[in-house]
């Protein structure tokens, strides 16, 4: 009598079914740090207004954004984002985003996204 080493198992249609519904919800959180298109956007304009306005600019701030999105989730650049705009207030309110120093521990962490950035795409 003969007998085949190879096994075979019988893979039940639940577990089948329950990897299927898996994987529809696993794409949504692998894209859950991804950047809105409009903040994306955003950058890239900022970015042309202070590099110039031509194709090779704009192929280097899109680099650039991308390299960032890489480095820092999206909910952290949204916090710094909301940071540096409020430095520049004035009074009380501008004191206290630019002496909290964990505020400014992420301002710091963005900026240093940002060379990185202009290290890979300029």
């Amino acid at each position: 009598m003969r007998h085949n080493n190879k096994m075979r198992y019988a893979v039940p249609r639940s577990v089948l079914a329950s990897l299927a519904v898996g994987l529809l919800f696993a794409a949504p959180l692998a894209m859950a740090n991804d950047y809105p298109t409009s903040t994306r956007v955003d950058y890239v304009l900022g970015c042309m207004a202070a590099n110039g306005q031509n194709h090779l600019v704009l192929q280097q701030c899109s680099c650039s954004i991308d390299v960032i999105a890489d480095l820092i989730p999206y909910d952290e650049y949204e916090s710094v984002e909301t940071v540096m705009r409020m430095n520049d207030q004035r009074g009380e309110l501008g004191v206290l985003f630019r002496t909290e120093r964990g505020l400014q521990d992420q301002v710091r962490q963005f900026r240093s996204a940002q060379a990185e950035a202009d290290l890979r795409c300029f």
